[in-house]
């Protein structure tokens, strides 16, 4: 969305949620969150950080995807272990056996 924003003309300062938390004073909502990324935004030693270009983005999701899929993989394996032990065969662990 940012990248979009800027296009449209908007300045566009993104805080990274790690500061806002700080600010959040009850429960998590919208409007809690809203009052929280204003009073943080207008400290004046709120670093702001750059939006991800489309590339950055790309790697992010191909990233998340293969750990994914390397966590279903082991899953998997890890099942396919406790059934066979159950019936008498003892595999070691590991994803070469």
């Amino acid at each position: 969305w940012a990248r979009e924003l800027a296009g449209a003309g908007h300045e566009v300062r993104l805080i990274a949620p790690q500061y806002v938390k700080p600010f959040v004073k009850r429960q998590k909502n919208d409007a809690a969150d809203a009052e929280a990324i204003v009073i943080a935004a207008r400290q004046p030693e709120m670093r702001f950080v750059e939006p991800r270009t489309q590339a950055q983005q790309a790697r992010s999701v191909l990233f998340r995807s293969r750990e994914r899929l390397v966590h279903q993989r082991t899953e998997l394996v890890n099942a396919l272990r406790a059934v066979l032990y159950e019936f008498g065969l003892v595999v070691p662990q590991g994803i070469a056996h």
